[in-house]
């Protein structure tokens, strides 16, 4: 199958490669020359054959506002617009509506695999209408993990990004536990080797998973953490989710208290955060302060 792709940064690059690799010929665009296949967002459209397919992979917010405006005024009936981006999903309501008045469709896709995305598939959460979905399986089958799971259509345009943001807020309160666990244990006099105390758990126990994996992996690279600073950065997504959640009266302590620990992380050089720090920098690539 062949498709547009705008934006080929750590996500968008690797999704280009791992699309490549099964196949389907990818035709990206970026504003960083270097990494861009066409000049432009025009010359991008006139590069696919219609029905075109145009997955944008940019920041979200403004950028993804703009991209999906040009993209309005450039594409064709019957074609389709994918943001895979991190973007709220009351955005893709109103960018859905917006296309659907020049005939062009929309889906939005939760993407989670972070910069290990290439070699292992990435999670794909997508809403839309079933038309636009079934289009674009051959894509989504190829991004995806190998085996059954790692894709589903959630439900209506908005509902993949929703699904994302509550996996996000969830892994939120997840990466809390570990670091509260991590900072006890480093506390605590009689236990020397708090790294391999983490390692043990990889195996046998109800607690392991890949971020488990990660913090090990974390801890090889730094056994105390001694290199980090205590300070992490949320991506939004924590934030919408426990918006979402008082707006529909369902109650998240675990995910509220994380989000605001993330707060707290701004005020002091919190251990739990250097825990907080290094897995995001693991899984995701994100950047890290160093003292």
């Amino acid at each position: 199958m062949q498709i547009g792709l705008v934006g080929l940064g750590k996500m968008g690059g690797n999704m280009r490669e791992r699309l490549r690799n099964a196949g389907h010929e990818v035709i990206g665009y970026d504003t960083n020359p270097e990494l861009s296949d066409v000049k432009n967002l025009v010359e991008l459209a006139d590069r696919l054959a219609a029905p075109r397919a145009v997955w944008v992979m940019v920041p979200a917010g403004r950028v993804t506002q703009s991209v999906i405006d040009q993209l309005g005024g450039i594409l064709k009936p019957g074609d389709t617009v994918i943001d895979g981006g991190n973007s709220r999903w009351t955005d893709d309501e109103k960018h859905a509506e917006e296309l659907a008045k020049r005939g062009i469709g929309f889906v939005d896709a939760g993407v989670s695999g972070g910069v290990w995305g290439l070699e292992n598939g990435y999670a794909l959460m997508v809403g839309g209408e079933k038309e636009h979905v079934d289009r674009l399986k051959p894509i989504f089958d190829a991004l995806k993990p190998e085996g059954p799971y790692g894709y589903v259509h959630a439900g209506k345009v908005g509902a993949g990004h929703f699904a994302k943001m509550v996996h996000n807020g969830i892994e939120y309160a997840m990466m809390q536990a570990y670091a509260e666990g991590w900072e006890l244990l480093e506390k605590v006099p009689s236990v020397e080797n708090v790294r391999e105390v983490f390692r043990s758990w990889q195996e046998g126990t109800v607690i392991r998973s890949w971020l488990l994996d990660l913090a090990v992996n974390a801890l090889d690279e730094d056994e105390h953490l001694d290199k980090l600073r205590g300070y992490a950065e949320d991506s939004g997504e924590g934030r919408w989710t426990v918006e979402a959640a008082i707006d529909n009266a369902v109650p998240l302590p675990a995910i509220t208290a994380s989000l605001f620990a993330r707060f707290a992380s701004r005020q002091d050089d919190s251990p739990q955060m250097k825990m907080i720090a290094a897995l995001r920098n693991q899984f995701g690539g994100h950047a890290v302060e160093k003292k």
